[in-house]
């Protein structure tokens, strides 16, 4: 389930029994505008914390499935980069942060390298080749809607939403506002690669799905 600043901070307090007075005060700071400094000072609970524009999100800890589906892609990509030395794969969570109030921890994403060497943390490159989420219910509107337009904004090369209740795999890029779909086949051609990543969606939902 993802949740805004609101649910929370007030989870937050009703947990701890906070009274009626301090709950009006944790609604207050529910209201604010967060920063990515306000995400670090929050307590290691398990849950990941985002910033949007100011907005904070709180997400709980996957489930198997879905972790399976990030490890799974995350072997595929990582045999394809390996042999072209252009970039790396990562999974979250890891803040990939493009400003304090916009600072995001992809369930993937793959980051260039610099004059051949790995990144030391996001800021040294300050771009993202791919980025990739697992869709859930709860996070459909978050992920389609809030993070597609931040992505695009930010200039990441691709975006990519697996939607595993539909078997199909959305892909957006900065420079075409339409979403297309791949429920069979999904090529992907960074412009620093020499050939492109061509996998095919059916074999890698069945292998997660364990169909």
């Amino acid at each position: 389930m993802l949740r805004t600043a609101t649910h929370a901070v007030l989870g937050h307090a009703r947990r701890n029994g906070l009274a009626r007075e301090e709950l009006v005060h944790h609604m207050a700071a529910a209201s604010r505008t967060w920063t990515i400094d306000d995400v670090h000072a929050l307590p290691d609970d398990g849950n990941r914390y985002e910033v949007i524009d100011g907005e904070l999100f709180v997400t709980p800890a996957p489930s198997l499935v879905h972790q399976r589906a990030v490890f799974e892609l995350a072997g595929l990509l990582r045999d394809y980069l390996a042999p072209q030395h252009f970039a790396e794969v990562l999974i979250g969570p890891a803040d990939v942060v493009f400003s304090p109030g916009r600072a995001v921890q992809p369930d993937l994403f793959v980051l260039p390298l610099i004059a051949g060497r790995r990144a030391k943390a996001f800021a040294d490159v300050g771009r993202l080749l791919l980025a990739v989420e697992v869709l859930s219910t709860s996070t459909a509107r978050a992920d389609r809607v809030r993070k597609r337009r931040l992505y695009r904004e930010e200039r990441v090369g691709e975006y990519w939403i697996i939607d595993l209740d539909a078997r199909v795999i959305e892909r957006s890029t900065p420079a075409d506002p339409r979403v297309d779909v791949f429920g069979d086949m999904l090529t992907w051609r960074p412009d620093e690669a020499s050939a492109p990543f061509t996998f095919g969606v059916v074999d890698y939902l069945q292998r997660v799905l364990d169909d």
